[in-house]
Order: C-alpha cells, then sequence, then structure tokens
C-alpha cells in the first residue's frame, strides 16, 4: 500500500486501526492498534506523544505526508526510534480508511483459519475417539493438536494414562483439593506454562478428569479444542455409565447369595467376568446410598436394603470407610458370618454423624447403645406405664430406680431414699402388684433396669 518504514520493528500483531488527531489517544486506546494520523494536533513535545503510545501498548504509528507536513518530522523519528515504537510514513494517495479495511479483511481472514484450524482439530479428535484405544487415543491427539502434554485421570487422583512431559504433580494436587464441588474447569499458570483441568461426567460429581499443559498460554482456538476433546471423554464417561450400572447390579446379586451363605455361587457368579471377592477376614462397611459412588473405586460394594454395603478385606477397611465419611465398620470374620458383619456395621451406621464408626468402639458403650432408641423409649414407656400413671406416686419409680442399683439389698437401697427398710419393702410389693411382675426374677430385673435406663 506504498507504506515506508521508518523506526521500530515490524513484528507487532496488529489488531485493529485507530484514526485519531488528538495529542493523547490513548484514553480511547484498548492496545495492539496501528494508530493513523497527519500530526494536524501535534505539537513539538514528539518524546512525550510517543512515549503514551508505547505505555498504552499500541502496535504501531502510521504518519500520513502531504496534508499538515510534507514528510515526517525528524523529531518524531527519532523519538519512535528511540523507543522502540514502530513508525511507518503513509503517502497522500493512501487513504487511512483504506488501510482500515486491509486490516479488517486480514483478520477475518485469520479468524476464518483459526476456526478452520479448530474444526481439523475436532475432526482428528473424533476419529481418535472411535479408535480401539478409546479415550487413551483422545488423550494422545490432544497433546499434539496443543503441542505439549495431557493425562487422564481417575475421580481420586490416580493418573490412568499420561503422554510424554506430563506434570503430574499439580493435576493430582488440584483433583484431591476439589472437595464435594469441581467448578467446570482449573487454570494454573506458572512460569513452566498453563495447565487446565477439566471434570468429566454429567452428573454433580465427576466420574474422572482430564488435564492438558504447555510451556504458554492457550489460545482461544486451543480452548476451543481442549473443551472437544473434554466433549468426547465426556461422552465417552457417560457411554461407560450403562456398563458400570450392568457391574453394580452384579454385585448386588453377589452380595446376596454371600448373605445367603452360598460363598462358593457368588464365586462362581464372578469368575467368568474376571472379579474376585477380597481375601478373609474381611469387614463390611455400611454407608448411605449415595456414598456407593465413593466406595466402588477401592472396595467390592454393592446397595443393599437402601445403603452401600462394601465388603473388603481387614486392612483396607480403614481407607474404605473414610472415602465414605458417614460409615458404620463391622468387626472382621469370615464370609459364612457375613449376615452378621452386616448388622454390626448397620448398627455402627446408624450412630455415625460425618466420621466413620467401629462396631467395636459402640458396643464398648454398653447394650443400651446398641438399640434403638425410639424403640426402646416406647418400651420403657410401656413397661412402665403402671407405675407412672399411679396417682401422684411417682416414688414408686425412684424407689425401683435404687432397688435394682443396689442390686436387692433392702438396707442399701433404703439407705439411698431415706426412708425405712420396710417402708422400701412395701413400696417393692406395690410395683409388683401394678406391674404383675416378680421382682425376684433375674430376667424381669434386667427388662426393668433397661426401662429405666431408657428413660434417661
Amino acid at each position: 500500500m506504498g507504506l515506508r518504514p521508518l523506526a521500530g520493528s515490524l513484528e507487532s500483531d496488529v489488531r485493529w486501526v485507530a484514526v485519531s488527531e488528538l495529542e493523547d489517544p490513548t484514553p480511547f486506546l484498548e492496545g495492539a492498534e496501528l494508530v493513523l494520523t497527519t500530526g494536524m494536533r501535534l505539537g513539538g513535545d514528539f518524546p512525550g506523544y510517543v512515549g503514551r503510545l508505547v505505555e498504552r501498548g499500541v502496535a504501531g504509528l502510521g504518519f500520513g505526508v502531504g496534508l499538515t507536513h510534507d514528510e515526517v518530522p525528524a523529531e518524531l523519528v527519532a523519538a519512535a526510534d528511540a523507543a522502540g515504537l514502530p513508525l511507518l510514513e503513509v503517502p497522500r494517495e493512501t487513504p487511512f480508511i483504506a488501510i482500515g479495511k486491509v486490516v479488517s479483511e486480514l483478520l477475518a481472514a485469520e479468524q476464518y483459519e483459526e476456526i478452520t484450524r479448530a474444526f481439523a482439530a475436532q475432526g482428528r479428535l473424533t476419529r481418535a475417539a472411535l479408535r480401539p484405544e478409546g479415550m487413551r487415543a483422545v488423550i494422545d491427539r490432544l497433546a499434539k493438536e496443543v503441542g505439549g502434554w495431557a493425562a487422564l485421570v481417575s475421580e481420586t487422583g490416580e493418573i490412568l494414562h499420561a503422554t510424554p512431559g506430563t506434570r503430574a504433580e499439580p493435576v493430582v494436587s488440584a483433583v484431591r483439593r476439589r472437595g464435594e464441588r469441581f467448578p467446570a474447569s482449573v487454570a494454573l499458570s506458572g512460569p513452566d506454562g498453563q495447565v487446565v483441568v477439566q471434570p468429566l461426567g454429567g452428573g454433580a460429581r465427576p466420574r474422572g478428569f482430564f488435564a492438558v499443559g504447555a510451556g504458554r498460554a492457550f489460545s482461544p482456538v486451543t480452548h476451543t479444542v481442549i473443551n472437544a476433546a473434554g466433549s468426547l471423554l465426556t461422552l465417552a464417561v457417560e457411554q461407560g455409565g450403562a456398563h458400570r450400572e450392568a457391574e453394580r447390579r452384579v454385585r448386588a446379586a453377589v452380595l446376596e447369595l454371600l448373605l445367603a451363605g452360598l460363598e462358593g455361587e457368588a464365586r462362581a457368579v464372578l469368575a467368568p467376568i474376571g472379579a474376585r471377592l477380597p481375601d478373609e477376614p474381611v469387614v463390611v462397611v455400611a454407608a448411605p446410598q449415595d456414598a456407593l459412588d465413593l466406595l466402588e473405586p477401592h472396595a467390592f460394594a454393592g446397595p443393599h436394603d437402601g445403603v452401600a454395603v462394601a465388603v473388603v478385606s481387614e486392612g483396607a477397611a480403614e481407607r474404605a470407610a473414610a472415602r465414605a465419611g458417614t460409615a458404620g465398620v463391622s468387626g472382621a470374620g469370615p464370609y459364612r458370618d457375613l449376615r452378621g458383619a452386616l448388622d454390626q456395621a448397620r448398627r455402627a451406621l446408624q450412630a455415625s454423624t460425618g466420621t466413620p464408626v467401629r462396631f467395636a468402639d459402640l458396643a464398648g458403650q454398653g447394650l443400651l447403645a446398641l438399640l434403638d432408641p425410639a424403640a426402646a423409649q416406647a418400651f420403657s414407656a410401656a413397661l412402665l406405664a403402671p407405675l407412672s400413671g399411679y396417682g401422684s406416686r411417682a416414688d414408686l419409680i425412684a424407689s425401683l430406680r435404687a432397688y435394682l442399683a443396689s442390686n436387692g439389698h433392702w438396707d442399701a437401697a433404703a439407705q439411698q431414699l431415706g426412708i425405712h427398710r420396710h417402708t422400701l419393702r412395701y413400696r417393692m410389693k406395690r410395683v409388683a402388684e401394678l406391674l404383675g411382675r416378680d421382682l425376684d426374677d433375674p430376667g424381669v430385673r434386667a427388662e426393668l433396669w433397661i426401662a429405666l435406663e431408657a428413660t434417661c
């Protein structure tokens, strides 16, 4: 177009053309513009004018000659040369609008080329997804498209597949620090370049992750390619959901066989699909139904009567329970005792409030800790109702408690109550009549003591 370079390098990227005759056009610029001017309002402060443009980050300055100035002022050339600002002389016969049109056409062609490259990359990724390697092939292709590395990561942070040069440490840290919720995408930037981590799966809980990185910041086109890869990987994960559901049904059926004492039949069901049961002694972990996704990667787990049930070897029980958080853990034993172990785990789960509870610890809290609170209170209210409703003689219950606590010793119980032992004998006779029970029977005493403790 007849433009003549006078100063600076022509390597700058031009993102737009701005025409301005202001001494300070920078408030109206964003950066990366080619500024065009005839210099009609420029005074003698050319270094100040050039400095303002450089500070704003303009791509260059085009000076039109033949109107206000017959040639570009030497002072402007010197200032531009000193500041490293690209300076072009625009001849009189080249309209500024013509320059703007050319730049606009070039930008449009560049954007079209980027879109074309993105579509081509998406096509290559799609073909990779159709290969037998599936998700791994997509990861390998993605690394080539971005000129960096890529990795497939499990929901627990384990690297399942990675290309050479993968920076695993920041990826694993990002996944394991995610908590219960993970944003749509995480971008990590540093001196080694940029890393993007995205979750896979359409549900609230990620089914896995993929990561991609390079030694430079990703362009908008590269982000488009990354998102395309994420869509293909997510589709593969969701298609695998049907397979996972079938596996879950098989595990549920195997659990039923084990609970019925049919260990041999259970192993026979698993053999054709290459699965096996954990080694004895085994522990049962019971957790809320929605914790099944957390348990499955680490245990032989399946649904059973509204809870997630995991059967694990004794050494893996602590890790599996920690994954679930709210969980009950049985004692260790053989498969023939699995039904009892499941009952233990369920009872321990009832006492769990966010952290795993072992049945052994629960049993150490006494017999009442093993009973359902509502059932125990209902039993207590029914058994003690004749005493509670006996006029205003509430002292019958207090006397019964002292009598049982003293193991039936009249003197000790009477002294505790501060009454004569004959008075206590009369009260216990009345209690026996109202309840229709023999207080000398150990079984009756045990039931009454449980009822009294349940009222506390």
